[in-house]
């Protein structure tokens, strides 16, 4: 992948946002599953993915891997950082919707193409780094 290969320097935007690499631990594997994602809002320290798949009516399977393990690294701009992963409450999404949707339109339209409530998985630093 050209943002590993450039260790963060080309590919690290699409669409107006920031890109990151997503490991998760796979939830009947046990293996490491890598998944490159656009992080439409960022508030300090913490991310907010969006679980859309598109449009489709299901869910990712990063999501379902890190709702089974919410211990995830993810790397932005060449800095590999270890976070803890959670759905936003009905609450948080209410509030934060509305601005990923400012960030990315498209992200409405798969809402409405997928029938379901997409949902936001925020992650936080869990305050060890990673090597």
């Amino acid at each position: 992948m050209v943002l590993r290969a450039s260790g963060g320097r080309i590919g690290r935007r699409a669409f107006g946002m920031e890109v990151v690499e997503l490991v998760t631990i796979g939830r009947r594997s046990g293996q490491r599953r890598l998944t490159m994602l656009t992080v439409p809002v960022i508030e300090g320290d913490s991310l907010v993915l969006v679980a859309s798949k598109g449009g489709d009516q299901r869910d990712p399977d990063w999501m379902k891997n890190l709702v089974a393990n919410p211990r995830i690294e993810v790397t932005m701009s060449g800095q590999r950082r270890r976070m803890l992963a959670r759905l936003a409450s009905s609450d948080e999404h209410a509030r934060l919707w509305p601005q990923v949707v400012a960030r990315y339109g498209p992200y409405d339209h798969y809402r409405q193409r997928a029938h379901r409530i997409i949902p936001l998985v925020i992650c936080t630093p869990d305050g060890v780094e990673s090597p």
